[in-house]
């Protein structure tokens, strides 16, 4: 099957190569020439056979609104559109209006799996219409993990349905994160304890916390004992927040990845003026010792 696809980072430079082992003819768009197949997207759509599929897998927010856009302009009727970056549900209807206006079909595409995903596979998570699925099916099958259809693949519902499943799935990996980087610290600060990479590496077989996340963090200790050359800032995507925003609205209790998403808040704190707060009170009611700043900072 033939397909276009737009953005070659991290991901979608992988996603290419994997679909091209696969036997498909990928051509690929990225504003960098050095990884680029083609020099502009009206080149991408005028190498394309019609009806033409294209698949977006740029940032999301603004790079996404102005792709689609763009694409609106030099595509045409029967060709289709997946959405496989990490846009917000919200935004894949007004995607998907825009491009039915041209007679373009539109699907939004979850996809997970990282670096890893050249090798292993991609988890994929799709919303849009039976026929239009179906369609875009070969391309999924290259992707995802080898196995049952069902174990790597699902299609969850309409569009928009399948952003919304994969910003659940960032949100329960916030959660797993955190749960697996307390667990660590912990055994890190007892002394009984003498190698906690070790412990974690014995966990990824024949337990029940066994995972893949579990497995990078044994990974990722025996690289780094220590994880001396890492820093604690932590960066949030978007989904977590997203999940905790629309767990609000649907008035279901998140508390764990509420709390996991807070805590990448507090990595970014040198100095949490929160519990300086709460050392002052203290201080005050109750005439608590506190630890003061010294006169040299």
């Amino acid at each position: 099957m033939q397909l276009g696809l737009i953005g070659l980072g991290k991901m979608g430079f992988n996603m290419r190569a994997r679909l091209r082992e696969g036997g498909h003819e990928v051509i690929g768009y990225d504003p960098r020439p050095e990884v680029s197949d083609v020099a502009t997207l009206a080149d991408l759509a005028a190498a394309l056979s019609a009806p033409r599929v294209v698949w977006v897998m740029v940032p999301s927010g603004t790079i996404t609104d102005q792709t689609i856009t763009q694409l609106a302009d030099v595509l045409g009727e029967g060709d289709l559109v997946i959405d496989g970056g990490n846009s917000r549900y919200t935004e894949d209807g007004p995607h998907a209006k825009l491009l039915a206006d041209k007679g373009i079909a539109f699907i939004d595409a979850g996809v997970s799996g990282g670096i890893w995903g050249l090798t292993e596979g991609y988890g994929l998570m799709v919303g849009g219409a039976d026929d239009d699925v179906a369609r875009a099916m070969p391309i999924f099958e290259a992707l995802r993990p080898p196995g049952p259809v069902e174990d790597g693949f699902v299609h969850v519902g309409p569009v928009g349905a399948g952003h919304f499943a994969k910003m659940v799935h960032n949100g329960v990996e916030y959660a797993l994160m955190t749960a697996y980087a307390e667990g660590y610290e912990m055994l890190a600060a007892e002394d009984l304890v003498r190698d906690p990479q070790a412990v974690y590496q014995a966990w990824t077989n024949g337990t029940v916390v066994r995972s893949w996340l579990q497995q990078l963090l044994a990974k990722a200790l025996k690289e780094d004992p220590g994880l001396n050359d890492i820093s604690g800032y932590t960066e949030d995507s978007g989904e977590g927040r997203w999940t905790v925003e629309e767990a609000i609205r649907l008035r279901v209790p998140v508390p764990s990845i509420a709390a996991s998403l807070f805590a990448r808040f507090l990595s970014r704190q040198e100095d949490s003026p929160t519990m300086k707060a709460v050392a002052a009170l203290r201080n005050q009611f109750g005439g608590h010792a506190v630890k003061r700043v010294s006169e040299s900072g």
